[in-house]
């Protein structure tokens, strides 16, 4: 997709509805007597912002959402296989830490748990890594969009900066690091970007869920995941900046070729010519 400018009115107008329908929900919620345990409507706020901007820019939010050029093979494989690799490195370091696994079963069925929190990680995701990461990725580069969306997202869960400091420093860590995993997982996927991204969330959430305890504010376990999103965000960010550096390379040539002056030669072009027409230049 060429690169256009962020529509600033929609991002403004998402972001608001984020925030402020997120805010309203949370104070909904006790009314509605669902635990939080099964699904937190908070994290309604953003697709609620998505679809009040489709309603305003139709157009534009489709071609968002549609996603923006082929997808890499192998990487959704790879993303959703990150969050449980996250999660045990998290809950191993814990346990050889403190020696106590912290593991909290819930008290709720497991099965209505896990589909509830998908449901509710794709009410967040459409927002974020389906709306905001691709309206700001044409302006930007895929890690410093990932930076700036991670911040946004880490900021949203306000109710951090309630608790101790170090907490909240550890968990925009892990936002950041979570948003740059995803971003580039997520660069140029299509179709499967909610899926995918929502899955992600969702198993991070069961891991939290089950064996950190993150929602007590207890700083250690926050302070562990999220070096351990950290750790996974570098070897994202070391694969994709990699392969990026390949793609630009491999395609050095065929610029040049195409921006030779007729009747010149390039290397290449020289090269497979010798290789096609040996006989040819023989007989020169």
């Amino acid at each position: 997709m060429p690169r256009k400018p962020a529509d600033i009115k929609a991002m403004a107008l998402f972001l608001t509805v984020a925030f402020v329908a997120a805010g309203a929900l949370g104070a909904v919620q006790p009314a509605t007597g669902i635990p939080a345990e099964i699904i937190q409507l908070t994290q309604f706020g953003p697709a609620l912002g998505v679809g009040l901007a489709a309603l305003l820019w139709p157009s534009r939010v489709r071609e968002l959402l549609a996603g923006t050029g082929p997808g890499g093979r192998g990487r959704g494989a790879l993303l959703l296989v990150t969050a449980p690799v996250v999660i045990a490195l998290s809950v191993g370091t814990y346990a050889a830490l403190t020696g106590d696994p912290r593991f909290t079963p819930p008290k709720a069925p497991f099965a209505l748990i896990a589909v509830a929190q998908l449901i509710g990680a794709c009410g967040e995701e459409i927002g974020w890594r389906c709306f905001l990461q691709p309206l700001l990725r044409t302006r930007f580069g895929p890690l410093t969009t990932s930076v700036v969306v991670g911040v946004v997202w880490g900021v949203w869960h306000v109710q951090i900066f309630a608790e101790h400091p170090l907490y909240a420093a550890a968990f925009l860590t892990m936002a950041v690091s979570m948003s740059v995993v995803l971003g580039w997982a997520l660069e140029g996927a299509r179709a499967a970007t909610l899926p995918l991204a929502g899955g992600f969330h969702a198993l991070i959430n069961l891991g939290l869920l089950l064996f950190m305890d993150e929602e007590s504010g207890a700083v250690l376990p926050m302070a562990l995941f999220g070096a351990s999103c950290v750790v996974a965000a570098g070897v994202w960010t070391w694969w994709g900046v990699g392969r990026a550096a390949r793609s630009a390379s491999g395609q050095e040539p065929a610029k040049a070729s195409a921006q030779a002056p007729a009747g010149t030669q390039t290397p290449a072009r020289a090269h497979a010519r010798a290789r096609i027409c040996p006989i040819m230049d023989d007989a020169r």
